[in-house]
């Protein structure tokens, strides 16, 4: 008896070759269409906005503490740092600028950190409320709720 042979799986379609350097379909970032597709980021574009890796000190940010600005974002600020101060003229957690910015979590914790060491921004916990509310109020809606 002979072992059964292997065969390799071809693809069903081949992707279409991206258009040439010269094409007019390729744009700046590559083919036309891809501006609004998720794409990987770059991961070196990332590391400059976090200042080229320095190990420095990060600040105590969950994912839902509230960030709100205290002042416009200043001319030398990077175009992030910037977004970042103006989408936060109304309280948002960390988790929605991070999604608003289109930016990973650890991004936006340093460039956070770095505003908040120039002061340009403000973090606080969101209010925790109690985990089980006043006996005497629950006992009152029953009450309320059996006379009527």
């Amino acid at each position: 008896m002979t072992p059964p042979q292997r065969r390799r799986r071809q693809p069903k379609e081949r992707p279409p070759e991206p258009p040439a350097a010269g094409s007019p379909l390729a744009g700046p970032d590559g083919p036309e269409g891809e501006e609004g597709q998720d794409k990987p980021k770059n991961p070196e574009r990332l590391y400059v906005l976090t200042g080229g890796g320095e190990g420095g000190d990060r600040a105590e940010l969950d994912l839902v503490t509230l960030v709100v600005a205290r002042a416009a974002p200043p001319p030398a600020a990077q175009p992030e740092q910037s977004a970042l101060l103006r989408l936060c003229k109304a309280p948002l957690s960390v988790a929605e600028i991070s999604a608003y910015l289109n930016l990973p979590y650890s991004v936006v914790t340093v460039l956070l950190t770095e505003l908040l060491a120039a002061e340009l921004v403000q973090a606080r916990a969101p209010i925790v409320r109690q985990a089980l509310p006043d006996r005497s109020l629950l006992e009152a809606v029953m009450h309320g709720l059996q006379k009527l």
